[in-house]
């Protein structure tokens, strides 16, 4: 890896920390320049577009540690339905101590772009139908194996998979309270069960 390299992967890294917490809005470029440490040309001479190309690869580069910290734990297991809940596990046990600080990038990009920021809503769409996708093959991978049954809607079960997660995390975060997203959850593995063939 080049300086060059080394330096943009350290300005992604530290801003992805500094958008999650401030949102995009709450973000200035000088709060990116005091936390890398670079001059205003420093960071453009890596970022021509300025702050919102910061902004989309910091939220794609949060988007990439929460999915690998998953991936560590899904790798191992071979059942599409266990696959499923640990999914769910993992939210639950890391809604107060996340991989990014600050919370879910998903959740917190999505609100914070609103109608305000065409750019960073694509961004947050493109994650969410990736997301879709990914639960989609996984629903098709078990189906082949006759783990799942062949006869459900699944791009409806995807749907209201990641929206129970997200939801759950909105409740429990805005309460301080885990319970709420335990309500979601126990609700998501009652639907993961009935999907089971």
């Amino acid at each position: 890896m080049t300086k060059a390299e080394r330096t943009r992967k350290k300005i992604i890294e530290q801003a992805a920390e500094l958008f999650n917490r401030k949102g995009y809005a709450g973000t200035s470029v000088n709060d990116i320049m005091k936390e890398t440490g670079l001059s205003k040309g420093g960071l453009y001479s890596h970022f021509a577009k300025g702050k919102e190309e910061i902004a989309i690869a910091a939220f794609h580069h949060a988007v990439k540690v929460v999915y690998d910290a998953i991936g560590r734990r899904t790798h191992v297991i071979d059942n599409t339905i266990d696959k499923l809940k640990t999914v769910v596990f993992y939210y639950r046990e890391n809604i107060f101590t996340p991989p990014v600080e600050g919370g879910c990038p998903v959740q917190n990009t999505s609100v914070d772009a609103g109608e305000n920021n065409p750019a960073m809503k694509k961004e947050v769409v493109a994650v969410l139908n990736g997301w879709q996708e990914r639960i989609i093959h996984t629903l098709n991978k078990g189906i082949e194996r006759g783990e799942i049954r062949s006869d459900i809607d699944k791009e409806e079960f995807a749907v209201y998979y990641i929206g129970a997660i997200e939801g759950g995390i909105l409740m429990a975060r805005a309460h301080d309270d885990n319970k709420y997203f335990d309500i979601m959850a126990k609700h998501l593995l009652q639907r993961i069960e009935e999907i089971k063939k």
